[in-house]
């Protein structure tokens, strides 16, 4: 779908190599700028996040290494960088100069503060971005402390996604009008405007700010439950079909408890009474007394065991080129699976990137 676009990756870590990677998967033409030897570098070479891409080494430092990324930039449709604010400057590849040469560029900028604000100097992770944009405060059983998948919600869901929406944007519009820009893609900001669908419940009343009281993270049929076997299934039947549905799966249609699906005052207690019921059998035989149902039950597997699952395998989301567990790319095309690339390693195309130039 993006045969054609081009992108220079400076090598960075976590949302952007994601951003990359995404980008790589839908047919861009990725370049990564990676660092001469193995500098500070957290991921393996030849990772999954560098599936797709072509790299070269340098050394921003060097004058000569310099000059050659800024021919490739100039080459560019969009340009992805993680630095704090004022790195690429001062190593001389500022929006400015980059514009100078290519005025089309789109230039993304990944950070988890943003380019301005009390906070943009200073370091931060994942979970201190979502932390402070308020998109963790649900993120846990009432009483415990909140906690959320690794990476996701802040790096992968708030930074990456919009910065690859932000670089999308900009260049459909240097399509149109032959400027480029600069697109500010700040974690804080993203896992915050992640919160809008959350926050159209909030304003029914639905879901306080205190939590275990909410629509989402206070009923009985809306969370996680232990099996006898260490697993886990979730449940989350919401409508009152599928709650039906969840009632009579379990033999529980006609207790006069589980009918009052919105008594709040009911909750604890009924959850407590779910513990015990799953908690009476392995997750195998939860996941084959729902399977096929509108109850909305799932067990929670991990990756290798997703692999495996009909439906996940039917779909060939969890693949193994190579021996490594990764998934497919997404989102689909006209019902056809994405193709894995292979990874490059660092340097691999660094001869060739430069007889192009």
């Amino acid at each position: 779908m993006l045969n054609g676009i081009r992108i220079i990756e400076i090598e960075g870590l976590g949302p952007g190599p994601f951003a990359a990677m995404l980008l790589a998967d839908l047919g861009a033409d990725v370049i990564t700028i990676h660092r001469k030897g193995k500098g500070g570098q957290v991921t393996a070479d030849g990772s999954v996040l560098d599936r797709g891409k072509r790299s070269i080494a340098l050394d921003l430092k060097d004058p000569d290494d310099l000059a050659t990324a800024r021919k490739l930039i100039a080459t560019a449709d969009a340009l992805i960088e993680g630095f704090r604010p004022g790195v690429m400057e001062r190593l001389g590849l500022g929006p400015e100069v980059c514009h100078a040469d290519n005025p089309a560029l789109v230039f993304g900028r990944m950070t988890g503060w943003g380019q301005s604000g009390p906070r943009a100097e200073t370091a931060g992770h994942d979970l201190n971005y979502i932390a402070t944009s308020g998109a963790l405060h649900y993120a846990s059983e009432p009483g415990a402390p909140p906690i959320t998948p690794a990476t996701l919600v802040g790096d992968i869901g708030g930074g990456a996604l919009y910065l690859v929406v932000g670089l999308l944007s900009g260049i459909l519009n240097a399509r149109t009008t032959g400027r480029g820009t600069v697109v500010d893609a700040a974690i804080v900001d993203g896992s915050a405007h992640m919160m809008s669908l959350l926050m159209a419940i909030r304003q029914t009343g639905m879901m306080p700010d205190t939590r275990g009281q909410g629509l989402l993270d206070g009923p009985h049929w809306s969370r996680t439950y232990a099996c006898a076997d260490g697993g886990f299934v979730s449940v989350q039947c919401l409508e009152p079909q599928f709650y039906a549905e969840f009632l009579s799966r379990l033999g529980l249609s006609d207790d006069p408890e589980f009918q009052k699906q919105h008594d709040q005052s009911l909750w604890t207690k009924l959850t407590a009474r779910l513990e015990d019921i799953f908690l009476a059998e392995p997750r195998s035989h939860w996941d084959a007394l729902f399977d096929g149902s509108d109850a909305c039950v799932a067990p929670v597997l991990s990756p290798g065991e997703a692999a495996n699952a009909p439906h996940v395998s039917a779909r060939h989301i969890w693949q193994t080129p190579g021996g490594t567990l990764q998934p497919a790319p997404a989102p689909r095309f006209d019902g056809k699976v994405g193709r894995v690339n292979a990874p490059c390693k660092r340097g691999e195309h660094t001869e060739e990137l430069r007889a192009e130039l």
